[in-house]
């Protein structure tokens, strides 16, 4: 395992908190992670509650082609859960880029 310490205690690798450098590196990526969490939210509620409740009418007008489902009876029942987990793996993998580009990715220690 390397050594990552910049000299403080607890070998952990951290910097000062007071370091203004690192103080602004931490604020843009705290604020990338909440407009991804923002954006896969709106995402997720337009799709669970507009598309399942609110507009669920209009959409009904609509059969998934190759069967009889109405569309918004489809979000409704199945269609917001699939979204739900896409937008899981979404976030997952805007995450894993995020720490990556921050340089504050797990990675592979062994």
């Amino acid at each position: 395992m390397a050594d990552h310490s910049s000299g403080g205690s607890g070998g952990h690798g951290h910097v000062s908190v007071t370091d203004p450098e690192q103080r602004a590196r931490r604020e843009g990526y705290w604020k990338r992670n909440i407009k991804y969490l923002g954006i896969l939210l709106g995402v997720w509620f337009l799709v669970s509650f507009g598309f399942g409740i609110l507009w669920v009418e209009p959409l009904n007008s609509v059969t998934i082609p190759g069967t009889d489902f109405p569309l918004g009876f489809w979000f409704a029942q199945q269609g917001s859960i699939y979204v739900f987990v896409i937008l899981i793996f979404v976030y997952v993998a805007l995450m894993n880029r995020l720490d990556r580009e921050f340089d504050v990715d797990e990675g592979d220690e062994s």
